[in-house]
């Protein structure tokens, strides 16, 4: 293949012929490609998925990481283990692309790899390594961990996305119309263009659109200034001049500060995320408008066909014996992980996700009496499975998953699973009655593995938070915590009201529902699965994105983005 005048190997559909860059950390296509840590990778391959599948003019920019996020193993005593295992592709293109970036006053050279759309089914995706000969030890480093725990190495691989992705596209002769930044990470392109378009901040602006996913300030990524210069992220400006173009005065440098006031446009991730956003940064001057794209999972990838089809020719009998057959298949990696054997009709409960302090894993075991009385109760019996890796160096949440080890080896119908990458996700979507989501509201910016648990044949049952509330209609396609004053209450307040309301409903709702109206039951399933297949498929999203970031200009008219109204030119 030419790469050096790419164009997407597929027809464009006219609606989607804007051509558009898409920057991302971590892309998570298919179990195969280790690439990925969580939800930002599961949104951005579920988004290059339905790019192929609507024929947009999209491709992807990322990083080859050696070593992925981390493979997670077990220690002797079942508890967690933190393994870096060398990652090989074949189904990789080599692109014979190699150029030079430059990283702490130091040559660093960028080899690129190819994803073909037909391997996968997704818009075509380079992917960049300095893991090569020409480069030192130090420098092969930047791509071998994702989201690597040093500063330095961390700083080097935002360059590497940002300053690299820019140069690439460049490489191969693209030139997209818009360059659009999943997340902060690869802002650094914003000071690559701002060379290359001879200092025009405006003519920057004018193609660079910025998604983010964090909905609280101290979770955005900050860096010394004076490092950042150091380690030319800044592409030649003097610290300064960066001061004068950002707006910063002080010494952190504000990653998604940086990207809200070099963007025209930016998204949050959900309704209530745009909210969040746009109150977070109101404080802050010259910030882009912040509009709202939910997040979404794609359909053809993620939905069981055959629950669906039985679904639409309402045959209640292979519905349910499809159900119970993609329980007792899980079941199998339950009992190979753990030794023991869960049975498909016993109500399923499954958290599984990224560890995180907000996301409150071991939540429904954090009251031991009433959890043993769960586990116990004869009438309405309940089994639980418990997946997710932790950051590697995020020690509270590894404790938290150890701990969830040493609770499940005192129950035969607790287990906790390691290896949660794509492929055990679905397995236990597909396990799962009940997909338990108990984030700390409104700490989830979207949050889309019910998404995909509902296309599974699973009752989401969440508090009120991320994408939740654009969903669930109380006890018709799914179950929430009904929301509560949250921010006049402590977090243990808060915790004791979620907790207190989430045993009441289990006890006095979902369970009697399952075991004594499973013709009910059945409609709740139907219905997620009804609403998430039009609402919630990325087709949908990557639409949205097109109409509502790509294609169309906009203006503040207010400073302060609080009070912003936006005003399509």
């Amino acid at each position: 293949m030419d790469f050096t005048s790419f164009e997407v190997p597929y027809p464009v559909e006219e609606s989607y012929s804007k051509k558009v860059a898409y920057f991302s950390m971590e892309y998570a296509i298919h179990q195969p490609l280790k690439i990925y840590s969580g939800g930002l990778g599961f949104l951005s391959g579920s988004h290059l998925r339905s790019a192929y599948e609507l024929r947009q003019n999209m491709i992807g920019v990322g990083i080859l990481w050696k070593y992925g996020y981390y493979d997670q193993a077990r220690n002797q005593d079942q508890t967690l283990q933190v393994t870096w295992m060398e990652k090989a592709y074949t189904f990789l293109e080599d692109t014979g692309i190699k150029f030079e970036i430059t990283v702490h006053d130091h040559p660093v050279w960028v080899k690129v790899f190819y994803l073909n759309p037909e391997t996968f089914r997704s818009a075509p995706l380079f992917l960049m390594t300095t893991d090569i000969p020409e480069n030192d030890y130090v420098s092969q480093t930047i791509t071998h961990r994702l989201y690597d725990a040093n500063m330095a190495t961390k700083v080097a691989q935002f360059i590497l996305l940002g300053v690299g992705g820019a140069k690439l596209l460049d490489h191969i002769g693209f030139n997209p119309d818009v360059y659009h930044l999943n997340e902060a990470h690869g802002i650094s392109s914003a000071f690559y263009l701002y060379q290359k378009y001879d200092r025009d901040i405006e003519k920057v602006r004018k193609k660079l659109v910025f998604t983010t996913h964090t909905p609280e300030e101290a979770g955005n990524e900050k860096h010394d200034i004076y490092l950042c210069h150091k380690m030319n992220y800044f592409c030649g400006l003097s610290v300064e001049e960066v001061r004068h173009l950002t707006g910063m005065p002080d010494d952190q440098f504000n990653h998604s500060l940086a990207a809200l006031r070099f963007a025209r446009i930016a998204n949050g991730v959900s309704k209530l995320h745009g909210e969040v956003s746009r109150a977070m940064w109101s404080k802050y001057d010259n910030i882009c408008p912040i509009i709202s794209i939910t997040n979404a999972q794609n359909w053809s990838y993620w939905a069981d066909k055959q629950l669906y089809r039985f679904k639409e020719e309402n045959d209640d009998v292979a519905f349910d014996d499809r159900k119970k057959y993609l329980k007792k298949r899980a079941f199998e990696i339950v009992a190979d992980q753990t030794g023991k054997i869960f049975d498909p009709n016993i109500f399923t409960i499954v958290w599984a996700r990224r560890f995180a302090g907000y996301k409150r894993a071991g939540f429904i075991a954090s009251d031991l009496e009433r959890f043993e009385a769960l586990l116990n109760d004869a009438e309405h019996p309940v089994q639980i499975i418990w997946a997710g890796k932790p950051y590697p160096v995020d020690y509270p949440a590894i404790s938290e998953f150890n701990y969830l080890v040493s609770l499940s080896k005192k129950f035969k119908n607790v287990s906790v699973l390691v290896g949660y990458e794509l492929a055990l996700s679905k397995r236990l979507k597909q396990a799962a009655d009940c997909w338990l989501n108990n984030p700390r509201v409104p700490r989830e910016a979207s949050g889309t593995s019910g998404m995909t648990a509902a296309m599974n044949g699973a009752v989401n049952f969440s508090t009120d938070d991320g994408w939740i509330p654009e969903f669930i209609h109380q006890g018709n396609n799914g179950f929430v915590v009904p929301p509560a004053d949250y921010a006049n209450m402590t977090i243990q307040e808060q915790d004791q009201y979620d907790l207190d309301k989430m045993y009441d409903m289990l006890n006095k709702e979902i369970l009697p529902l399952y075991y004594e109206d499973y013709a009910t039951w059945r409609q709740i399933i139907k219905n997620g699965m009804r609403d998430v297949q039009f609402q919630f498929n990325s087709n949908r999203m990557a639409e949205e994105y097109y109409q509502l970031l790509y294609k169309k200009e906009y203006v503040t008219v207010a400073s302060s983005v609080a009070a912003a109204t936006v005003t399509e030119i």
